[in-house]
């Protein structure tokens, strides 16, 4: 029997990503085997090992986790070792490096590198040398959006290097609902039609940078006292996003959720989709909420980019230009036929990036290794 490994930091990675890839697997007929951190239940999944792999390159534990995962790897003998998240790319790489040798096929997949145009200096110093290294052993590194894919090809030496759509986005879940289902759906959350509802699916910390959208909010509530936001996300930051909103008089105006279940039904229940965050490879929550019809508004970054034409699904403003930001929902939410065109259009184009599609993507990649 063929067998592949799929290594990540945390268990949850792959629950919410990779799954398809992994029931793919099942169906071929192959043993499919997990390694990761966190109490996690997964299907199509034979054995799933509980290693200490922390997301800190200091943290000592992944040490331990690098011994494990360096047997569990000599003892089973994998024909293809998928591996994600750069801590979990890392240490399965590395450990890696002798069965390599025997025929095992490495792959890794860059959900985002920490070095990009415009990145701090030391991401540079730090995660570039880390990436460079690992990357001459990697058999195929795969990038989810064009300016990652470019830098690889310039700057890594993996054997090869390819892009696909991201991970790709739940279609049996995501998608454009009625205005009478919206209506039902805002009456099962609490809000009124009146209510005009910004919403950001993303855990509270200082890249995700909510003080954006928090500043925008205090601008927009002056004139329209009916817009909200929600927030759904653990947080991470100790409090201080809504702390700024009651600094800023509008605690009552934000809604911050915590981790949600339900992320389709607040977004059928939104009226538009924005992001504030500084980095980002290709976000899955933009995805989501382009493919249920919502316009998005987002700051400047890679993957925001990668998912947004300019003035026809959404608007690209500044990192921290609250102020354009404010300005762009505001157009959008009270202009009803440029509403209709664009959430219209944000269906249209995020097609490409559906779970259907990326394991179309995935397979012609994995066949190059499959034999």
């Amino acid at each position: 029997m063929k067998k592949v490994l799929y290594v990540a930091t945390i268990t949850q990675h792959f629950y919410y990503f990779h799954l398809p890839s992994m029931k793919m697997f099942k169906e071929l007929g192959w043993q499919v085997d997990v390694a990761s951190h966190g109490d996690v239940e997964l299907p199509y999944c034979d054995n799933r090992y509980e290693i200490p792999i922390q997301r800190s390159p200091a943290d000592m534990q992944n040490i331990a986790a690098y011994k494990e995962l360096k047997k569990i790897i000599k003892e089973n003998h994998y024909d293809i070792i998928h591996c994600h998240t750069p801590m979990g790319g890392m240490l399965a790489r590395m450990a890696a490096r002798s069965e390599r040798k025997n025929g095992t096929k490495v792959l890794y997949t860059a959900h985002g590198f920490h070095f990009y145009k415009g990145a701090p200096k030391l991401n540079w110093m730090v995660f570039y040398p880390i990436e460079l290294m690992m990357s001459f052993f990697t058999d195929c590194l795969i990038t989810i959006n064009e300016e990652d894919f470019a830098c690889a090809k310039k700057h890594l030496k993996a054997k090869e290097t390819v892009k696909v759509n991201g991970v790709g986005y739940n279609t049996d879940r995501y998608f454009p609902v009625s205005k009478d289902e919206k209506a039902q759906i805002r009456a099962k959350l609490g809000y009124g039609d009146d209510e005009k509802l910004l919403v950001y699916v993303a855990e509270m910390n200082a890249n995700k940078n909510q003080s954006m959208l928090i500043r925008a909010l205090k601008i927009l509530n002056e004139k329209h006292p009916e817009i909200k936001l929600l927030i759904a996300g653990a947080d991470n930051f100790n409090g201080e996003y809504p702390k700024l909103a009651k600094e800023l008089g509008i605690e009552d105006k934000v809604e911050f959720l915590g981790h949600r279940s339900d992320i389709d039904d607040l977004l059928h229940a939104s009226d538009i989709a924005v992001g504030s965050s500084i980095r980002e490879g290709l976000p899955v929550n933009v995805m989501e909420a382009l493919a249920c019809g919502l316009p998005i508004v987002l700051s400047d970054n890679r993957g925001h980019r990668a998912l947004t034409d300019n003035g026809k699904n959404g608007y690209i403003v500044d990192v921290n230009d609250y102020e354009a930001m404010a300005k762009r929902i505001e157009k959008l939410l009270y202009d009803e036929e440029l509403y209709a065109k664009v959430s219209a259009f944000a269906v249209e184009s995020v097609k490409p990036y559906s779970k259907e599609n990326v394991l179309e993507e995935l397979k012609v990649i994995y066949g190059r290794y499959i034999g």
